[in-house]
């Protein structure tokens, strides 16, 4: 049995079809692109490298059969807003055996730690937190574009080993041919008669200004939780290039308050239903198969990946609003019947309160784990969101 860093094309394939192995009679898994994943760990196009570093490893039995997979990343922005320094693990993967998934686990310690950690969460990503983020606990069905897939068996390996609860993501599904409540709307129409409230969406030729209108409004509505770092432009473009091919600019809407950028919703339409089809492999054949399946409205559903509020205007009720007008856009799009609202944390029950408001019922549940390496310290949970963060703001301002 060996432990390798993946350095060269032969182990970056073998880290890459691992999953092969472990998914190969599972109805619901999506392989991602394989150039997806092997972006994250390339600097040139991962902005995180800038302040941080990456590094993977894959473990083989006797007979030089891959039999699990690990990565361990350190965001330096990050890894010392917390008590203890803390990194980082993802792209987990392993056979159903606890002293090989053990192995992988304390191979992503030991690097961490010589590398001033004296923490790790797990799993997460090299990257923003709305794609392979947390480890899924309840509801094994399919996956969105981006969110975290795992068979169950996963759970007890991270929590034998030491990691403990550190936060939940909770993911609810909303059934777009029901009408929404009628609560609901009238809020909506509350909030789009005041003139000094207006609502756009999306359009690549002003690409530039809603970039610097998101990081705008992300930065002010999440600066009160705990470990807060800014948005980056460059993260922001890579990501719009990325979803290029299947972004629709009527599902991203944006709010202003005359002319100020005061909240945002970013929805992506459910790619992996034609990744699905594709393998990870993206050479010409799946490019027109990708094409043809888009063409036959493959896709009926979507995600909604993101949603931010500046504090001040979090009682306006503009949530309602854009989902108002997101709702006459969907009514041009039949083929179009679920939305999934992923991920919300038990950090934030504003947001939470809002997807109950809309109807919208329990799909999947994840958990982001931390393992603190010293015994001696005191564990402590992610803190919530405070629920005054408006009040705080007014008095900011």
């Amino acid at each position: 049995m060996k432990l390798i860093e993946v350095t060269n094309k032969k182990t970056s394939r073998q880290f890459l079809n691992m999953v092969d192995r472990i998914y190969k009679n599972d109805p619901y898994y999506v392989r991602p692109l394989d150039s997806e994943v092997e972006s994250v760990f390339d600097p040139a196009q991962n902005g995180f490298f800038k302040h941080g570093e990456a590094i993977r490893w894959i473990l083989t039995d006797d007979q030089e059969q891959v039999i699990g997979r690990v990565a361990a990343f350190i965001n330096q922005n990050k890894a010392f807003t917390f008590q203890q320094p803390t990194g980082g693990i993802g792209f987990f993967e392993c056979i159903n055996n606890r002293d090989k998934a053990f192995l992988l686990f304390d191979q992503a310690r030991d690097w961490l730690a010589a590398r001033g950690m004296m923490a790790m969460d797990g799993p997460v990503n090299f990257g923003e937190n709305d794609v392979n983020w947390g480890l899924l606990v309840d509801g094994f069905t399919h996956p969105g574009f981006g969110m975290s897939y795992n068979p169950p068996y996963y759970r007890a390996f991270f929590e034998e080993y030491g990691f403990k609860f550190y936060f939940e993501q909770v993911s609810n599904h909303l059934d777009l041919t029901k009408p929404f409540p009628e609560r609901f709307w009238k809020i909506a129409e509350w909030c789009m008669r005041k003139p000094e409230l207006s609502f756009r969406h999306f359009t690549y030729a002003e690409a530039d200004k809603f970039i610097g209108d998101m990081k705008e409004v992300y930065d002010d509505a999440w600066k009160f939780h705990e470990n807060f770092t800014p948005m980056e432009i460059s993260t922001l473009k890579k990501g719009l290039e990325k979803a290029k091919s299947f972004l629709d600019p009527e599902m991203i809407w944006y709010v202003y308050h005359e002319n100020e950028p005061i909240a945002f919703l970013i929805q992506f339409p459910d790619v992996n239903q034609i990744l699905k089809h594709l393998h990870g492999k993206l050479h010409i054949l799946n490019k027109l198969k990708f094409l043809w399946l888009k063409y036959r409205k493959t896709i009926t559903r979507t995600r909604i990946v993101i949603m931010g509020v500046k504090p001040k205007y979090q009682r306006y009720g503009v949530e309602s609003g854009i989902f108002w007008h997101l709702n006459e856009k969907m009514k041009h799009k039949p083929h179009i019947t679920e939305l999934e609202l992923s991920w919300v944390g038990d950090f934030n029950p504003k947001m939470r309160a809002l997807h109950e408001s809309v109807g919208a019922t329990f799909a999947k549940r994840h958990i982001t784990y931390r393992k603190i390496f010293s015994d001696d310290v005191e564990f402590q949970r992610s803190t919530i969101i405070p629920v005054d963060t408006k009040e705080k703001a007014m008095r900011q301002g």
